[in-house]
């Protein structure tokens, strides 16, 4: 049997085109709420330190008007502890933080911070939320986090995205083995970043993945499209690499 992939989307840059001019226009939440109506499984929003996009706000009002699992994103910071065991939202994804990244630059370095990351998987976790870790597909980070608790890790597929030809051959290799790895492990298999309509398929294909969480492609396809058409587009190319079972 064949599991249907899901896709889960990232609504952050809406806020950041909100910000860039500050008021409410456009809302996170409505394009949230769109992106579910066109067949996101999930949304995910990252509560940034620096809040340079999502908003605390947006987090509380995601909560109350979600009819899907919510998926935080957030650093391993005192302050973001609290606000995830405050809202309680379906699923907790730590990532590392810089404040000076335009985004994400790779995985969390599990193995040699696991006692610091335990605390926060042990908490999270008995106040209900599943935890994944962003890791990049390096064995010893795997093996770290299955020993740590998480019941997820989400593999960074920024590297596969950005390389070409044999290069892109040996990184999908790598996420391949990593996510068998995973599975072997105990651990789900989510995966994100850097991922596009003409690079999603063979992501896809790898039968340990459950979950892939893509953002910034998408909202940067709405600006041309329309979020509605680029969201079903997204699940066609996902559901075409693996074809879900009429059962599943």
């Amino acid at each position: 049997m064949t599991a249907r992939v899901r896709l889960g989307v990232n609504i952050d840059h809406v806020a950041t085109i909100r910000n860039a001019r500050g008021g409410p226009h456009p809302d996170p939440v409505r394009a949230a709420q769109l992106a579910v109506a066109a067949g996101a499984d999930g949304i995910t929003a990252h509560l940034r330190e620096d809040r340079r996009h999502i908003s605390d706000d947006d987090i509380v009002r995601l909560v109350a008007a979600l009819t899907v699992p919510l998926n935080l994103e957030m650093a391993a910071t005192a302050e973001m502890l609290q606000i995830a065991l405050a809202h309680g939202p379906h699923a907790v994804c730590i990532v590392p933080e810089k404040r000076a990244e335009r985004t994400t630059e790779g995985g969390l370095d599990v193995l040699g911070n696991q006692a610091g990351l335990r605390a926060f998987v042990d908490r999270l976790t008995a106040r209900g939320s599943r935890v994944s870790l962003f890791v990049e597909p390096d064995p010893d980070q795997i093996e770290a986090s299955a020993a740590i608790g998480a019941a997820v890790v989400e593999l960074h597929t920024g590297r596969y995205c950005y390389l070409t030809g044999d290069d892109q051959t040996a990184e999908l290799a790598r996420l391949a083995k990593a996510a068998a790895l995973a599975t072997a492990r105990g651990l789900e298999v989510h995966a994100g970043h850097g991922l596009t309509f003409a690079n999603v398929g063979p992501v896809a294909a790898i039968p340990q993945v459950a979950e892939l969480n893509i953002g910034h492609f998408l909202m940067g396809e709405a600006v041309f499209v329309g979020l509605d058409f680029a969201i079903r587009e997204m699940r066609t190319a996902i559901d075409d690499a693996r074809p879900p079972s009429p059962a599943c």
